[in-house]
């Protein structure tokens, strides 16, 4: 990819599976990447060639404004498991609504779950009778960040939500490809591998095609 196509792209969360797996796609197709982590001590594996490791905070939205300045796009793939689902999600939006604004991206995705997504019958998977009260309550954070980001972009910010389904797999035989729903689960057997989610989540940073949806992608 030549340098007249390539973007700046921050990560959040780019110590995790799925971070890691976007920062090496992203790399590998030309682009420049800020890997945001808490502690880069613990990922030294991520800076390469394209790639500055950086520390910085998901929930703080001077920190989000600071280092997200001057990127053409934002990928949202933090987690805590340490943090209630709904107070870490609903201030992770906050912070990246605000931030993001301030630094002027105009483009931000954030990592769904798939238990949010409709069934065939048009039910949520959380709201299924035998869903497990655990899964919908970290499934609710999800929901209140979705919520939070519907209310609060403005037209200058264009964001979408990239779901994966409930395989997402480490051990995931890659496959180049991906399939996609908006708002509900795609048939079939429900799994796909980091990378290829990777391939979904940078084709939808370098040719936006969907916007403000809850964006189902599998194998």
């Amino acid at each position: 990819m030549g340098d007249d196509t390539s973007k700046k792209i921050i990560v959040f969360g780019a110590g995790g599976r799925v971070g890691r797996a976007a920062v090496a796609e992203a790399a590998a197709r030309g682009h420049r990447v800020t890997a945001v982590v808490r502690d880069p001590a613990r990922h030294p594996g991520l800076e390469r060639p394209g790639v500055a490791l950086v520390r910085g905070d998901a929930t703080d939205p001077e920190s989000v404004a600071a280092l997200a300045a001057g990127h053409d796009a934002a990928l949202h793939a933090s987690a805590r498991l340490d943090v209630p689902s709904e107070e870490y999600f609903t201030a992770t939006a906050r912070a990246l609504l605000s931030g993001l604004g301030a630094a002027g991206v105009g483009r931000l995705l954030t990592l769904g779950i798939a238990t949010t997504l409709e069934d065939a019958a048009g039910v949520r998977l959380m709201d299924a009778p035998d869903f497990p009260a655990e899964w919908r309550a970290f499934a609710r954070g999800h929901v209140a960040e979705f919520e939070l980001l519907a209310a609060g972009a403005g037209p200058e910010l264009d964001w979408l939500m990239v779901v994966p389904p409930l395989d997402l797999n480490a051990e995931a035989e890659p496959t180049g490809g991906y399939r996609t729903a908006v708002g509900t689960v795609v048939d079939g057997p429900g799994r796909i591998a980091h990378a290829d989610l990777a391939l979904a989540l940078l084709d939808e940073i370098e040719a936006p095609r969907h916007s403000r949806v809850q964006l189902a992608v599998s194998g």
